[in-house]
């Protein structure tokens, strides 16, 4: 009997569909194998995800084609979407796709080809030919590599005819040849070799060894920054190398990639390759590949690349494993850090967690004994921490007699460094120019016509904008609501920031990174080489800046404003601060002058500054697990979002009302439902925004109620339901 393949179609049914194995195929149509299928009236491409010897059905359908060599999906990344499906609450087809780029999965995708004209190995001389094909026989003498057609063709200023009369007495050849779209191509960098390690470097490679002695296992690198835990799992990678394995590297910016790559390539050159957003769909395509084909034992990339197709894995690093932007906001909502985890259990290799400012789950799983723990507490070559100091801006303000955006102590210390010739980086966790716009007559805020939130006025095309949805606008010429001409700018953003350290300091150099700033893809490069080279004197950015950057001239960091992320309404609002804070602050004193931190606040007493301020992971961490668990939130609980979105905000607070009941009905006592209620975020891109939040101690309880559910379910025709398991937001 033909054997019987299991295939998810490219809709989400959350369904495996049975068909028959044509006898030609069975070679070709094997789990992790790309088919075509036919599908109702319509043929669809889909994966075989499991071999079967027979269905429950007699009236099945056979395969139509298998188009590729080779399974796309390796058997451990097949395992790996399956577990995804059923721990994120997502559709097994959405899951398998996600473990594919695009580029990858697109049937239409090829390599790129060109036509190369060689000289045929033997050929005999002609003693009397034609002067155009003499000429073309006279450029290609001596090379060969060859010469594409159009550049050959060019060059000797003639048509294809007398190419093609070469061609036919047997002188010449013309390949088809595969073009591969490097995105590293002319990257230049100086190779460099092992570091010598600190007592406690060597410590915890020696850990990290042992576990790749005899994985699977998880290690967190704990360390203070600048305690040189990149070299760390450098050396670890260079030992799986020698042991014929291969590696991933997870960054969770963008910004990161370049320095990591160029620290990468001066390690271990082309062996590496890149994968992330910033790539052309044809660059992604061949890098894949690249990897799947063994030309590349190491990935660098961000949290998508945990699914690169590296062979013989051993080794997964997550760098800034804290970093809630390792978090996928689309469906499947999967954290890249735990499928690191899941990934290295299933692929048995071993898994390493870096990071000065560790998350609390990580932290609690360590408490817990689940992973090792490896502890770094002071920076590489004895280099002293940073200096850091907290400015009242609250006393600025009472001193100059208005609010102020930099104080007398930063300017003073800027004033200060820049004497000397050194480096200057300055953190607002906000872009443009003004956070609103506020008439001062009657009060009106100019908002974004399509979410609940404020316009950011943007000086540099004078327009408002929405953070949110992007909504672009002029700035109204009169207030809509009084008539009156004379709007005024409240808040700060880097745009203003930047305008007033040019004024402050007008012979400095002075670059700006945000989101705005970084729209062309060749702006990381420039603007962190730039900073590097020093040609700029004083960056000033957002987050982007704030970890995972080595700049040794850099000996003032300046946080201009440390209480944006304090009094967001969320659980984490605190833990994440601290982590900005220390990041930010680990910046500075990385060469051999000491290092000097401002921050600026109104709000000096809170907890979270004062441990960042004294660098106090561990006491930071003691007293806010302490509230997380009084309070049963993570890492003492899974949290469960379950998002509502309408245009009918009446129609979509009733969904989350009614589907607070029916789960509080439907689960344990022990898990906890709350109410239906509108988010922080009320409204955005047009639609209201409602939710339920549950916590409890079991995902796959809390995922089995809600999978059926969502299958159950029917809701009105303008509201959508979202399920986000291990939410690191509820905004």
């Amino acid at each position: 009997m033909p054997a019987v393949a299991k295939v998810v179609i490219d809709i989400f049914l959350d369904r495996q569909f049975d068909y028959l194995v044509p006898s030609e195929l069975k070679d070709r149509a094997v789990p992790g194998s790309r088919v075509l299928v036919p599908f109702g009236r319509s043929v669809r491409n889909g994966f075989v995800v499991a071999l079967a010897d027979r269905s429950s059905r007699t009236d099945l359908k056979k395969i139509l084609e298998a188009p590729d060599d080779f399974p796309l999906i390796a058997p451990s990344l097949l395992e790996l979407a399956r577990w995804m499906g059923e721990y994120y609450c997502v559709p097994v087809e959405q899951a398998v796709r996600s473990v594919l780029p695009a580029a990858v999965r697109d049937p239409d995708a090829t390599f790129r080809t060109h036509r190369i004209v060689r000289i045929r190995a033997g050929a005999g001389a002609i003693s009397k030919l034609p002067g155009k094909q003499q000429a073309l026989l006279d450029l290609l003498t001596g090379s060969q590599a060859g010469m594409p057609v159009s550049e050959l063709l060019d060059k000797a200023g003639t048509t294809s005819a007398p190419l093609k009369a070469l061609q036919s007495k047997g002188l010449v050849d013309v390949l088809v040849e595969t073009v591969g779209r490097p995105p590293l191509a002319g990257r230049n960098v100086l190779r460099t070799g092992p570091l010598e390690l600190m007592p406690e470097q060597n410590e915890a490679l020696v850990l990290l060894r042992q576990i790749m002695d005899a994985p699977p296992g998880v290690l967190l690198l704990h360390g203070v920054t600048g305690s040189g835990k990149t070299e760390v799992y450098l050396q670890a990678i260079e030992y799986a190398i020698r042991r014929g394995q291969g590696a991933i590297v997870l960054v969770p910016e963008i910004s990161l990639t370049p320095q990591t790559v160029d620290r990468f390539l001066a390690r271990f050159g082309n062996k590496i390759a890149v994968l992330h957003s910033h790539l052309s769909d044809g660059e992604r395509h061949d890098e894949w590949y690249r990897i799947r084909n063994g030309e590349a034992d190491i990935v660098v990339g961000a949290r998508s690349a945990v699914f690169a197709p590296v062979r013989n894995l051993g080794l997964i690093v997550v760098d800034e494993e804290h970093e809630p932007s390792y978090k996928q906001e689309d469906s499947p909502r999967y954290h890249a850090r735990d499928v690191a985890v899941m990934r290295g259990h299933i692929s048995k290799c071993a898994v390493l967690l870096c990071s000065a400012t560790p998350s609390l789950e990580s932290w609690e799983n360590v408490k817990r004994g689940k992973y090792g723990l490896a502890s770094l507490p002071r920076r590489a070559d004895d280099r002293q921490m940073p200096c850091m100091r907290i400015v009242d801006m609250r006393v600025e303000a009472e001193r100059a007699g208005h609010a102020c955006v930099f104080s007398r102590d930063l300017l003073d210390a800027m004033r200060r460094r820049l004497d000397r010739g050194e480096q200057i980086m300055l953190f607002l966790n906000r872009r443009g120019y003004a956070s609103s716009m506020l008439c001062p007559f009657c009060g009106h805020v100019e908002t974004c016509r399509q979410c609940s939130v404020s316009c950011t006025y943007h000086k540099t095309d004078d327009t408002i904008r929405c953070h949110v949805c992007g909504d672009t606008r002029k700035v109204p010429a009169k207030c809509p609501q009084c008539g009156d001409s004379r709007f005024r700018m409240a808040g700060i953003g880097t745009q203003r920031v930047e305008q007033i350290v040019r004024k402050c300091f007008p012979k400095a150099n002075v670059e700006r990174m945000d989101a705005d700033a970084t729209r062309r893809k060749d702006a990381y490069d420039r603007i962190l080489g730039g900073f590097r080279t020093g040609k700029t004197d004083i960056l000033i950015g957002t987050q982007m800046i704030a970890k995972g950057l080595h700049f040794p001239n850099v000996t003032l960091v300046g946080v201009v404003c440390a209480d944006l992320s304090l009094y967001v309404p969320d659980f984490r609002a605190g833990e994440r601060t601290f982590q900005l804070l220390a990041q930010v602050a680990g910046r500075a004193g990385r060469g051999d002058v000491p290092g000097e931190v401002v921050v600026q606040t109104y709000t000096p007493a809170h907890q979270a500054i004062r441990d960042a301020m004294k660098l106090d992971f561990d006491g930071f961490a003691k007293q806010e697990l302490a509230s997380r668990r009084e309070l049963s939130y993570p890492p003492f609980a899974h949290l469960v979002q379950v998002g509502f979105r309408g245009r009918s905000e009446r129609q979509t607070a009733c969904c989350a009302e009614q589907s607070s009941k029916n789960l509080r009905a439907g689960l344990q006592e022990h898990v906890i439902v709350s109410e239906g209620v509108a988010s922080p975020l009320a409204r955005a891109k047009g639609f209201y925004r409602y939710q339920v939040l549950l916590r409890g101690r079991s995902v796959r309880e809390m995922v089995e109620v809600l999978r059926r559910y969502t299958m159950e379910t029917r809701l009105p025709s303008g509201v959508r339901m979202t399920v986000d398991v291990d939410a690191v937001s509820i905004v």
